[in-house]
Protein backbone atom coordinates (compact mmCIF):
# COMPACT_ATOMS: atom_id res chain seq x y z
CA UNK A 1 0.00 0.00 0.00
CA UNK A 2 3.05 1.83 0.42
CA UNK A 3 4.69 2.10 -2.70
CA UNK A 4 1.08 2.65 -4.15
CA UNK A 5 0.91 5.74 -2.62
CA UNK A 6 3.92 7.02 -2.82
CA UNK A 7 3.60 6.21 -6.81
CA UNK A 8 0.00 8.18 -6.54
CA UNK A 9 2.20 11.12 -5.12
CA UNK A 10 4.88 11.41 -7.32
CA UNK A 11 2.57 11.24 -10.47
CA UNK A 12 0.69 14.26 -8.77
CA UNK A 13 3.83 15.96 -8.15
CA UNK A 14 4.91 15.07 -11.91
CA UNK A 15 1.76 16.59 -13.33
CA UNK A 16 1.36 19.97 -10.91
CA UNK A 17 5.23 20.64 -12.10
CA UNK A 18 4.46 19.88 -15.91
CA UNK A 19 1.22 22.39 -15.50
CA UNK A 20 3.53 25.05 -13.84
CA UNK A 21 5.93 24.54 -16.57
CA UNK A 22 3.27 25.28 -19.06
CA UNK A 23 2.36 28.47 -17.44
CA UNK A 24 6.17 29.76 -16.33
CA UNK A 25 7.26 29.19 -20.09
CA UNK A 26 4.08 30.45 -22.01
CA UNK A 27 4.75 33.74 -21.09
CA UNK A 28 5.63 36.12 -24.12
CA UNK A 29 7.44 39.15 -22.41
CA UNK A 30 7.59 42.41 -24.57
CA UNK A 31 11.32 42.49 -26.05
CA UNK A 32 12.39 43.91 -29.38
CA UNK A 33 15.70 42.95 -30.97
CA UNK A 34 17.80 45.94 -32.14
CA UNK A 35 20.62 45.35 -35.10
CA UNK A 36 23.33 47.91 -36.32
CA UNK A 37 23.12 49.45 -39.56
CA UNK A 38 26.58 49.42 -39.39
CA UNK A 39 28.10 46.34 -38.77
CA UNK A 40 27.30 42.99 -40.91
CA UNK A 41 24.92 40.47 -40.05
CA UNK A 42 25.88 36.60 -40.61
CA UNK A 43 23.21 34.30 -40.36
CA UNK A 44 24.13 30.64 -41.31
CA UNK A 45 26.47 31.30 -44.11
CA UNK A 46 25.25 34.25 -45.33
CA UNK A 47 25.82 37.75 -44.84
CA UNK A 48 23.72 40.79 -44.89
CA UNK A 49 24.03 44.60 -44.56
CA UNK A 50 21.36 46.95 -43.81
CA UNK A 51 23.26 50.13 -44.20
CA UNK A 52 23.36 49.02 -47.99
CA UNK A 53 19.80 48.06 -49.03
CA UNK A 54 20.55 49.26 -52.70
CA UNK A 55 21.73 45.74 -54.63
CA UNK A 56 23.88 48.29 -57.02
CA UNK A 57 25.94 48.74 -53.93
CA UNK A 58 28.76 46.88 -53.37
CA UNK A 59 30.02 46.69 -49.68
CA UNK A 60 33.09 48.44 -48.12
CA UNK A 61 36.65 46.64 -47.69
CA UNK A 62 36.64 45.30 -43.89
CA UNK A 63 32.62 45.43 -43.81
CA UNK A 64 33.33 41.85 -42.05
CA UNK A 65 31.65 39.85 -44.81
CA UNK A 66 34.63 37.53 -45.99
CA UNK A 67 32.02 34.91 -47.86
CA UNK A 68 31.74 36.45 -51.15
CA UNK A 69 30.12 34.08 -52.60
CA UNK A 70 27.27 34.44 -49.98
CA UNK A 71 27.18 38.32 -49.49
CA UNK A 72 24.22 39.91 -49.88
CA UNK A 73 23.75 43.68 -50.07
CA UNK A 74 19.94 43.20 -48.84
CA UNK A 75 17.64 44.71 -46.73
CA UNK A 76 15.80 43.70 -43.17
CA UNK A 77 12.80 42.10 -44.34
CA UNK A 78 15.18 39.97 -46.55
CA UNK A 79 16.85 38.74 -43.34
CA UNK A 80 13.88 38.50 -41.68
CA UNK A 81 12.78 36.21 -44.66
CA UNK A 82 15.71 34.13 -44.30
CA UNK A 83 15.82 33.93 -40.29
CA UNK A 84 11.93 32.94 -40.63
CA UNK A 85 12.10 30.20 -42.64
CA UNK A 86 14.66 28.28 -40.01
CA UNK A 87 12.53 25.95 -38.23
CA UNK A 88 11.68 26.78 -35.12
CA UNK A 89 11.41 23.83 -32.61
CA UNK A 90 10.04 24.65 -28.30
CA UNK A 91 8.95 22.95 -25.37
CA UNK A 92 4.94 21.62 -26.16
CA UNK A 93 1.99 20.55 -23.94
CA UNK A 94 -0.86 18.41 -24.44
CA UNK A 95 1.26 15.98 -26.87
CA UNK A 96 0.63 12.14 -26.33
CA UNK A 97 1.87 10.85 -23.33
CA UNK A 98 5.44 9.61 -23.25
CA UNK A 99 5.93 6.19 -22.87
CA UNK A 100 7.22 5.00 -18.94
CA UNK A 101 6.12 8.18 -17.59
CA UNK A 102 3.01 10.54 -16.93
CA UNK A 103 4.52 13.47 -19.13
CA UNK A 104 2.60 15.19 -21.86
CA UNK A 105 4.71 18.37 -21.88
CA UNK A 106 8.61 18.61 -21.73
CA UNK A 107 8.41 22.16 -20.68
CA UNK A 108 11.45 22.77 -17.57
CA UNK A 109 13.66 20.03 -18.86
CA UNK A 110 13.39 19.38 -22.92
CA UNK A 111 15.47 22.08 -24.15
CA UNK A 112 18.55 20.78 -24.96
CA UNK A 113 16.71 17.97 -27.16
CA UNK A 114 14.71 20.71 -28.95
CA UNK A 115 17.73 22.46 -30.52
CA UNK A 116 19.42 19.69 -31.59
CA UNK A 117 16.32 19.07 -33.51
CA UNK A 118 16.96 22.10 -34.92
CA UNK A 119 20.14 21.70 -35.93
CA UNK A 120 19.06 18.24 -37.15
CA UNK A 121 16.06 20.06 -38.89
CA UNK A 122 17.97 22.67 -40.99
CA UNK A 123 20.78 19.96 -41.63
CA UNK A 124 18.01 18.84 -43.66
CA UNK A 125 16.88 21.62 -45.27
CA UNK A 126 20.03 21.85 -46.71
CA UNK A 127 20.01 18.73 -47.87
CA UNK A 128 16.53 19.06 -49.37
CA UNK A 129 16.54 22.48 -50.29
CA UNK A 130 19.23 24.20 -50.40
CA UNK A 131 20.73 27.23 -47.81
CA UNK A 132 19.18 29.30 -50.82
CA UNK A 133 15.64 28.43 -49.65
CA UNK A 134 13.05 30.44 -48.13
CA UNK A 135 9.94 30.05 -47.14
CA UNK A 136 7.46 32.28 -49.56
CA UNK A 137 4.58 32.62 -45.98
CA UNK A 138 7.56 33.59 -43.76
CA UNK A 139 6.75 37.43 -43.48
CA UNK A 140 3.11 36.69 -42.99
CA UNK A 141 4.40 35.20 -39.46
CA UNK A 142 3.01 37.20 -36.72
CA UNK A 143 5.48 38.64 -34.63
CA UNK A 144 4.55 37.81 -31.30
CA UNK A 145 7.26 40.36 -29.63
CA UNK A 146 4.00 42.69 -29.46
CA UNK A 147 2.13 40.43 -27.32
CA UNK A 148 2.62 40.34 -23.57
CA UNK A 149 1.27 37.40 -21.10
CA UNK A 150 -2.19 38.48 -19.49
CA UNK A 151 -4.80 36.36 -17.52
CA UNK A 152 -4.85 34.05 -20.24
CA UNK A 153 -2.02 32.43 -18.98
CA UNK A 154 -3.58 32.14 -16.37
CA UNK A 155 -6.31 30.31 -17.33
CA UNK A 156 -4.26 28.11 -19.56
CA UNK A 157 -2.06 27.17 -16.28
CA UNK A 158 -6.02 25.91 -14.55
CA UNK A 159 -7.15 24.71 -17.35
CA UNK A 160 -4.11 22.23 -17.70
CA UNK A 161 -3.52 21.77 -14.30
CA UNK A 162 -7.28 20.33 -13.63
CA UNK A 163 -6.56 18.22 -16.82
CA UNK A 164 -3.50 16.56 -15.46
CA UNK A 165 -5.40 15.73 -12.08
CA UNK A 166 -8.12 14.48 -14.36
CA UNK A 167 -6.20 12.53 -16.50
CA UNK A 168 -8.29 13.86 -19.29
CA UNK A 169 -6.40 15.74 -21.97
CA UNK A 170 -8.06 17.29 -25.69
CA UNK A 171 -5.67 17.35 -28.15
CA UNK A 172 -6.05 20.62 -29.82
CA UNK A 173 -4.20 22.28 -32.74
CA UNK A 174 -3.98 26.13 -33.82
CA UNK A 175 -7.05 27.49 -35.33
CA UNK A 176 -5.21 28.94 -38.14
CA UNK A 177 -3.92 27.04 -41.08
CA UNK A 178 -2.17 28.22 -43.95
CA UNK A 179 -4.53 26.46 -46.56
CA UNK A 180 -1.76 25.77 -49.07
CA UNK A 181 -3.38 24.67 -52.17
CA UNK A 182 -1.25 23.61 -55.65
CA UNK A 183 -2.58 26.62 -57.29
CA UNK A 184 -0.69 28.94 -54.90
CA UNK A 185 2.94 27.71 -56.18
CA UNK A 186 4.00 29.17 -59.50
CA UNK A 187 5.64 26.08 -60.69
CA UNK A 188 6.41 22.49 -59.84
CA UNK A 189 9.67 23.42 -57.81
CA UNK A 190 8.14 25.82 -55.69
CA UNK A 191 5.09 22.82 -54.83
CA UNK A 192 8.17 20.62 -54.44
CA UNK A 193 10.23 22.68 -52.20
CA UNK A 194 6.46 22.91 -50.02
CA UNK A 195 6.01 19.57 -49.85
CA UNK A 196 9.40 18.68 -48.06
CA UNK A 197 9.19 21.60 -46.03
CA UNK A 198 5.86 20.28 -44.51
CA UNK A 199 7.59 16.76 -44.62
CA UNK A 200 10.65 17.75 -42.64
CA UNK A 201 8.33 19.04 -40.49
CA UNK A 202 6.85 16.01 -39.60
CA UNK A 203 9.40 14.73 -39.05
CA UNK A 204 9.87 16.12 -35.81
CA UNK A 205 6.25 15.77 -34.86
CA UNK A 206 5.25 15.05 -31.09
CA UNK A 207 4.26 11.92 -30.99
CA UNK A 208 5.81 8.14 -31.02
CA UNK A 209 5.38 7.59 -34.52
CA UNK A 210 7.46 10.97 -35.50
CA UNK A 211 11.23 9.90 -37.12
CA UNK A 212 12.69 12.44 -34.81
CA UNK A 213 10.08 13.44 -32.41
CA UNK A 214 10.84 13.66 -29.01
CA UNK A 215 9.03 10.36 -28.01
CA UNK A 216 11.69 8.73 -30.37
CA UNK A 217 14.95 10.82 -29.14
CA UNK A 218 13.93 10.01 -25.53
CA UNK A 219 13.69 6.10 -26.27
CA UNK A 220 16.98 6.49 -27.83
CA UNK A 221 18.68 7.81 -24.74
CA UNK A 222 17.57 5.33 -22.68
CA UNK A 223 20.72 3.54 -23.55
CA UNK A 224 22.77 7.01 -22.27
CA UNK A 225 20.63 6.75 -18.45
CA UNK A 226 18.69 9.26 -20.11
CA UNK A 227 14.76 9.02 -19.09
CA UNK A 228 11.69 11.88 -20.12
CA UNK A 229 11.94 14.36 -17.32
CA UNK A 230 15.84 14.22 -17.40
CA UNK A 231 18.20 16.86 -18.65
CA UNK A 232 20.04 16.03 -21.67
CA UNK A 233 23.44 17.84 -22.52
CA UNK A 234 24.55 18.27 -25.82
CA UNK A 235 27.40 15.67 -25.99
CA UNK A 236 24.25 13.29 -25.27
CA UNK A 237 21.95 14.59 -27.36
CA UNK A 238 24.54 14.43 -30.54
CA UNK A 239 24.71 10.82 -30.05
CA UNK A 240 20.75 10.19 -29.77
CA UNK A 241 20.36 11.93 -33.15
CA UNK A 242 23.05 10.05 -34.74
CA UNK A 243 21.22 6.70 -33.26
CA UNK A 244 17.80 8.21 -34.84
CA UNK A 245 19.39 8.97 -37.75
CA UNK A 246 20.53 5.27 -38.08
CA UNK A 247 17.37 4.06 -37.60
CA UNK A 248 15.35 6.01 -39.73
CA UNK A 249 13.80 3.90 -42.08
CA UNK A 250 12.45 6.75 -44.63
CA UNK A 251 13.55 5.89 -47.96
CA UNK A 252 14.66 9.48 -48.27
CA UNK A 253 17.28 9.86 -45.08
CA UNK A 254 18.84 6.36 -46.76
CA UNK A 255 22.26 8.57 -47.49
CA UNK A 256 22.04 10.67 -44.40
CA UNK A 257 24.53 9.64 -42.02
CA UNK A 258 26.04 11.61 -38.76
CA UNK A 259 29.42 11.51 -37.47
CA UNK A 260 30.11 12.25 -34.11
CA UNK A 261 33.70 13.83 -33.31
CA UNK A 262 35.56 12.33 -30.51
CA UNK A 263 37.68 15.19 -28.25
CA UNK A 264 36.72 17.08 -30.26
CA UNK A 265 38.85 16.12 -33.13
CA UNK A 266 37.17 15.19 -36.71
CA UNK A 267 39.18 12.44 -39.19
CA UNK A 268 38.42 12.84 -42.53
CA UNK A 269 38.78 8.82 -43.25
CA UNK A 270 36.41 8.13 -40.38
CA UNK A 271 33.71 10.32 -41.65
CA UNK A 272 34.30 9.16 -45.21
CA UNK A 273 34.07 5.63 -44.39
CA UNK A 274 30.68 6.53 -42.47
CA UNK A 275 29.45 8.49 -45.56
CA UNK A 276 30.59 5.39 -47.93
CA UNK A 277 28.69 2.67 -45.32
CA UNK A 278 25.22 4.42 -45.87
CA UNK A 279 25.47 4.57 -50.21
CA UNK A 280 22.44 3.67 -51.18
CA UNK A 281 22.55 4.82 -55.16
CA UNK A 282 25.46 6.15 -56.93
CA UNK A 283 23.80 9.55 -57.00
CA UNK A 284 26.17 12.04 -54.82
CA UNK A 285 22.89 13.99 -54.22
CA UNK A 286 21.10 11.33 -51.87
CA UNK A 287 24.03 10.97 -49.64
CA UNK A 288 25.09 13.94 -46.40
CA UNK A 289 27.27 13.69 -43.27
CA UNK A 290 26.27 15.76 -40.70
CA UNK A 291 28.94 16.49 -38.39
CA UNK A 292 28.49 17.28 -34.91
CA UNK A 293 31.57 18.15 -32.55
CA UNK A 294 30.79 18.59 -28.87
CA UNK A 295 33.03 20.71 -27.28
CA UNK A 296 33.17 23.37 -24.42
CA UNK A 297 34.49 26.50 -24.85
CA UNK A 298 36.35 27.58 -21.34
CA UNK A 299 35.73 26.75 -17.98
CA UNK A 300 33.55 28.30 -15.84
CA UNK A 301 32.78 30.64 -18.01
CA UNK A 302 32.89 31.53 -22.14
CA UNK A 303 36.61 31.81 -22.73
CA UNK A 304 36.33 34.81 -25.46
CA UNK A 305 39.13 33.93 -27.58
CA UNK A 306 37.33 31.33 -28.79
CA UNK A 307 34.40 34.31 -30.06
CA UNK A 308 36.36 34.62 -33.69
CA UNK A 309 36.06 30.69 -33.98
CA UNK A 310 33.26 30.95 -33.25
CA UNK A 311 32.18 33.65 -36.21
CA UNK A 312 33.83 31.48 -38.50
CA UNK A 313 31.87 28.39 -37.58
CA UNK A 314 28.89 30.40 -38.10
CA UNK A 315 30.24 32.02 -41.97
CA UNK A 316 30.47 28.52 -43.67
CA UNK A 317 27.50 28.15 -46.14
CA UNK A 318 27.23 24.42 -44.58
CA UNK A 319 27.10 25.55 -41.12
CA UNK A 320 23.60 23.98 -39.17
CA UNK A 321 24.16 26.05 -36.21
CA UNK A 322 25.50 25.83 -32.66
CA UNK A 323 23.29 24.55 -29.46
CA UNK A 324 24.66 25.00 -26.12
CA UNK A 325 24.21 28.21 -23.70
CA UNK A 326 24.01 28.13 -19.78
CA UNK A 327 23.73 24.72 -18.13
CA UNK A 328 20.66 23.38 -18.24
CA UNK A 329 19.44 26.32 -20.67
CA UNK A 330 20.24 25.58 -23.95
CA UNK A 331 19.35 27.83 -27.24
CA UNK A 332 20.04 27.52 -31.06
CA UNK A 333 22.92 30.22 -32.20
CA UNK A 334 22.66 30.60 -35.88
CA UNK A 335 24.65 33.92 -36.74
CA UNK A 336 26.12 36.85 -35.29
CA UNK A 337 26.64 41.02 -34.92
CA UNK A 338 29.80 42.02 -34.17
CA UNK A 339 30.21 40.21 -30.78
CA UNK A 340 26.81 39.49 -30.02
CA UNK A 341 25.28 35.81 -31.14
CA UNK A 342 21.66 35.26 -33.05
CA UNK A 343 19.28 32.69 -31.67
CA UNK A 344 16.15 31.02 -31.36
CA UNK A 345 15.20 30.43 -28.10
CA UNK A 346 13.43 26.91 -27.44
CA UNK A 347 11.79 27.76 -23.70
CA UNK A 348 8.58 28.85 -25.15
CA UNK A 349 5.60 26.82 -24.02
CA UNK A 350 3.47 25.76 -27.59
CA UNK A 351 0.15 23.74 -27.65
CA UNK A 352 0.46 20.08 -29.38
CA UNK A 353 0.03 20.44 -33.00
CA UNK A 354 -0.65 17.11 -34.95
CA UNK A 355 1.55 16.47 -38.03
CA UNK A 356 -0.20 13.92 -38.99
CA UNK A 357 -3.27 15.89 -40.63
CA UNK A 358 -3.30 17.50 -44.27
CA UNK A 359 -2.37 20.79 -43.97
CA UNK A 360 -1.38 21.37 -40.58
CA UNK A 361 -0.75 24.86 -39.65
CA UNK A 362 3.19 25.65 -40.14
CA UNK A 363 3.13 29.12 -38.17
CA UNK A 364 4.61 27.24 -34.77
CA UNK A 365 7.22 26.10 -36.83
CA UNK A 366 9.10 29.45 -37.44
CA UNK A 367 10.42 31.75 -35.08
CA UNK A 368 8.80 35.28 -35.81
CA UNK A 369 12.15 37.33 -34.33
CA UNK A 370 15.62 36.82 -33.52
CA UNK A 371 17.31 37.42 -30.27
CA UNK A 372 20.95 38.23 -29.08
CA UNK A 373 23.16 37.99 -26.75
CA UNK A 374 26.36 38.85 -25.91
CA UNK A 375 29.36 36.01 -26.62
CA UNK A 376 30.51 36.13 -23.06
CA UNK A 377 27.10 36.11 -21.35
CA UNK A 378 26.87 32.26 -22.13
CA UNK A 379 28.95 30.24 -20.07
CA UNK A 380 29.23 26.89 -22.35
CA UNK A 381 28.60 26.46 -26.16
CA UNK A 382 29.01 23.35 -28.44
CA UNK A 383 29.12 23.33 -31.99
CA UNK A 384 27.75 21.45 -34.18
CA UNK A 385 28.43 21.99 -38.24
CA UNK A 386 27.39 20.09 -41.27
CA UNK A 387 29.28 19.51 -43.88
CA UNK A 388 27.15 18.02 -46.80
CA UNK A 389 27.73 15.70 -49.87
CA UNK A 390 31.13 14.06 -49.41
CA UNK A 391 32.27 15.04 -52.92
CA UNK A 392 32.63 18.61 -51.32
CA UNK A 393 33.74 18.08 -47.67
CA UNK A 394 35.51 21.28 -46.37
CA UNK A 395 37.72 20.56 -43.16
CA UNK A 396 38.26 24.31 -42.56
CA UNK A 397 38.34 24.64 -38.76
Amino acid sequence: MEATGTDEVDKLKTKFISAWNNMKYSWVLKTKTYFSRNSPVLLLGKCYHFKYEDEDKTLPAGSGCTIEDHVIAGNVEEFRKDFISRIWLTYREEFPQIEGSALTTDCGWGCTLRTGQMLLAQGLILHFLGRAWTWPDALNIENSDSESWTSHTVKKFTASFEASLSGERELKTPTISLKETIGKYSDDHEMRNEVYHRKIISWFGDSPLALFGLHQLIEYGKKSGKKAGDWYGPAVVAHILRKAVEEARHPDLQGITIYVAQDCTVYNCDVIDKQSASMTSDNADDKAVIILVPVRLGGERTNTDYLEFVKGILSLEYCVGIIGGKPKQSYYFAGFQDDSLIYMDPHYCQSFVDVSIKDFPLETFHCPSPKRCRFENGSQLYNRILLSKCSGLRTSF
